[in-house]
């Protein structure tokens, strides 16, 4: 696939000098016709102009705002600086789409007023330095005086206008800021676009709501004489009219004779879809509402088709299908062994959730929330459970969701309105009472659009769900039957709130028999199928198995393992495309022909042939990992210098480890006048990975103590905990990923905090037999140990 060329035009920049004590910035600017867009309104953008589309999509590709300036002529069809007015506004792009037919379009919201102060750029892109001109509202009694005036003008205006949408009325009554209230009135007013730029260049708020004042009183004057001769000549049909009963008149006569009408039709086959559901109260008198309005409104009226796809959308809810539960424990057991390999506490758990249910159906568990590095099984976990419980199963990525619209849907007053995620995936699931799988919950973020995770909250809240609203539908749908259940990778960034409403189920990562066993029963057979070989045609030995686990792979999860075997199966694959006739037997030798060199070495006891070298053990979101601590010093003043992308607390360890090691210096034969004048250097590579967390603090003082007292540390030796400035050693975290890491590394001897003891009975059996875990009450347990004074 090609790759598409990068722009190498620069993104404008901000500059930190000023004007008037203002911030300068550029932007990229887009020039319109007949169109002003005030400061905190949404509008659509149609995108006529190359250099416009252009502009648009820059401003979208460096996620930066855009400036929209008004030109004094609509002819133009290129219009230079001198062509702009020189006041505009700074609008956010929040979508942008091609349309069926080639169109371009943008939903565009006004953020602030700016005033242009030259151009730097002008082809192809006009973009100019401009300053923002903030509004600061200084509440005075003759300000709040024409506020209310205002307020009251325009709902007597928007009650006299027809056809005016039930939220900008809403919205007038709901603005308490002058300023704002001034900018939204001048939008939905009928009036010249110039009359409009001149509002927009008036930047005191009195100054413009005195002019919008007396614009909104020509309005009611002009509106009150319309409804009058409206009134008068009610009797007498207009052209719209006498077309719309003609048509009327149409249908009917082609019904008479036989050839249909696809209208009617529509309108029929919606009406017996409605007439089918079992609604509640609210929903079916909102959606009989909508229906006679549907039947009102002409085909070729623009609202027809908002509120034809509405309605589709409605009926497509499935209000009153449900599937049967089939909650047979031992049918589920069987379910997730087959399934998944190993995590017996994980299933046992799933099972005590699932008895509860079968015992009281209507009861309202916790949300399970299901936390563990990548690949090990968390989706397909979901996927097991509805189909041990005979549901339907749905899926829904939240990775990178900022936008609460997201979840709670956009108003249909909007271009391109959908329902969230969570309506949309109960009408894709057509049963409402699904197994509903939140994916990489952790990755949830937060915009300027609001805060997706409390959108969440009344979706996963037993005593709210039974009403949840989605802006789109506009009626409450019951969510109590859905089983709702969450996974993430890093249980540490689940918002707190959501948190607080789940039940947390840690998976930790596979150990080698693990991996092997999930290999031979799961992995192998779908990627030869997938490969489209047969079993008697590829065969990959254990021992070539355990090859890729221990040379290829080195990860919690069997993701990066199932796609090693894929490459195997691919190499296959192509023997057998080449009209190859003999099966394939795959050992350890043709797994290093087809996979290459192997991409992992055991180098503990290499790296660690040398004092100031400690093997420290750490925890990632991926699973366990192993650190080489490395200090040297040289002559100085004392002072420590930290490298390797080290965070703020495991520097505060390095501090604390260093101050410690002074004070035992006595204790350990160091030299205290050499160490106050040598200046220590601690690194931890990789350095291109961010580290950070207290429970390095152990492996950090042994390090430091082989480098002055000039002793490597034991090659087979690693550690994990926290310590204190009195020596002590504290527990720490993810002791089972730290574990298995290390086994994985060749390491047969773990110093653990004596307090993390209680943790190894959560560990395989496999890795409490290889291993020695000696407990660390203080730091000098840890020097025995490592430095072999005693044996272990």
């Amino acid at each position: 696939m090609a790759r598409k060329k990068k722009s190498k035009r620069k993104a404008p920049r901000r500059s930190k000098r000023s004007v008037d004590d203002a911030e300068i910035e550029e932007l990229v600017i887009v020039p319109v016709r007949n169109m002003i867009l005030f400061p905190g309104v949404v509008l659509p953008l149609m995108l006529g102009r190359e250099s416009s589309v252009l502009a648009v999509r820059a401003a979208v590709e460096d996620d930066r705002p855009i400036g929209l300036l008004l030109q004094r002529d609509e002819r133009d069809d290129s219009p230079g600086p001198s062509d702009l007015f020189k006041v505009g506004t700074v609008g956010e792009i929040m979508r942008y789409w091609t349309a069926p037919d080639g169109r371009h379009q943008a939903i565009c919201q006004g953020q602030s007023r700016f005033e242009v102060i030259d151009y730097v750029e002008t082809d192809p892109l006009l973009v100019a330095r401009v300053r923002r001109v903030e509004e600061v509202e200084r509440p005075t009694r003759a300000i709040e005086a024409r506020f209310v005036a205002l307020k009251q003008r325009a709902e007597e205006v928007l009650s006299l206008s027809p056809g005016t949408p039930e939220d900008l009325e809403q919205a007038v009554q709901g603005i308490d800021s002058p300023g704002m209230l001034a900018d939204l009135v001048a939008t939905f007013l009928d009036m010249p676009s110039v009359e409009k730029q001149e509002i927009l260049e008036t930047f005191e708020v009195k100054a413009r709501l005195d002019r919008l004042l007396e614009a909104l009183g020509q309005a009611a004057a002009v509106l009150e004489l319309s409804l009058k001769i409206r009134r008068e000549t009610k009797g007498s049909l207009d052209q719209a009219q006498r077309e719309y009963f003609l048509r009327e008149q149409l249908r009917q006569i082609r019904r008479e004779l036989g050839e249909g009408d696809d209208f009617t039709d529509e309108l029929a086959e919606i009406r017996e879809r409605v007439d089918a559901l079992e609604l509640p109260e609210e929903a079916e008198r909102e959606v009989r509402r909508e229906l006679r309005r549907l039947e009102r409104t002409p085909e070729q009226a623009a609202e027809h088709s908002m509120l034809r796809t509405w309605m589709e959308v409605f009926t497509e809810l499935p209000w009153n299908q449900r599937s049967k539960d089939t909650l047979q424990l031992g049918v589920a057991q069987e379910v997730l062994d087959a399934d998944h390999h190993g995590l017996e506490k994980v299933k046992r758990r799933i099972l005590e959730f699932l008895a509860v249910k079968k015992l009281n159906p209507e009861g309202q568990g916790p949300t399970l929330c299901l936390v563990g590095p990548p690949g090990v099984g968390k989706t397909s976990l979901g996927q097991s459970v509805a189909r041990a419980m005979g549901r339907e199963f749905v899926r829904v990525s939240l990775g990178g969701v900022h936008d609460e619209s997201e979840i709670r849907g956009h108003r249909r007053t909007y271009v391109g309105a959908m329902p969230g995620k969570i309506i949309e995936g109960l009408r894709k699931a057509r049963t409402r009472n699904p197994v509903f799988l939140l994916d990489e919950v952790d990755k949830l973020g937060a915009g300027l659009h609001g805060d997706p995770s409390s959108a969440l909250l009344e979706v996963l809240d037993p005593a709210q769900n039974g009403t949840f609203q989605d802006n789109y539908l506009g009626v409450p749908f019951d969510l109590s039957e859905v089983l709702f259940i969450a996974t993430a990778n890093v249980e540490e960034q689940i918002p707190g709130p959501l948190h607080d409403r789940m039940d947390v189920l840690r998976l930790s990562g596979y150990t080698e028999a693990e991996k092997l066993a999930i290999a031979r029963k799961h992995l192998l057979g779908r990627q030869r199928t997938a490969a489209g070989l047969k079993p008697s045609q590829l065969k990959v030995s254990v021992a070539a198995l355990r090859e890729v686990i221990t040379g290829y792979t080195r990860e919690a999860g069997v993701r990066e393992l199932e796609r090693r075997i894929a490459a195997i199966c691919r190499h296959a694959a192509v023997k057998f495309a080449s009209r190859r006739r003999k099966p394939l037997s795959i050992g350890p030798d043709e797994v290093k022909a087809i996979l290459g060199h192997e991409r992992r070495e055991l180098e503990v006891a290499e790296r660690t042939a040398q004092s100031g070298v400690a093997t420290g053990l750490a925890w990632t979101s991926v699973g366990g990992e192993i650190l080489f601590i490395e200090a040297a010093s040289c002559k100085g003043k004392g002072e420590l210098r930290l490298t390797g992308q080290l965070g703020d607390v495991m520097k505060e360890s390095a501090l604390a480890a260093l101050t410690l090691l002074r004070s035992r210096a006595a204790d350990l034969g160091i030299d205290s006048d050499e160490l106050a004048v040598s200046d220590v250097h601690l690194h931890i590579p990789a350095g291109a990975v961010p580290k950070d967390g207290p429970s390095a603090g152990v492996a950090i003082t042994i390090a430091l103590a082989s480098l002055f007292t000039d002793r490597a540390v034991r090659g087979t030796v690693a550690m994990t905990g926290e310590i204190s400035l009195r020596g002590r050693v504290l527990p720490v975290g993810g002791v089972k990923e730290k574990v298995l890491a290390a086994l994985a590394a060749g390491i047969r001897t773990i110093l653990l905090p004596e307090r993390n003891m209680a943790d190894l009975v959560e560990l395989p059996e496999v890795a409490r037999k290889k291993l020695e875990f000696i407990p660390l009450r203080t730091i000098d347990d840890a020097f025995d140990v490592a430095f072999g004074r005693r044996r272990p």
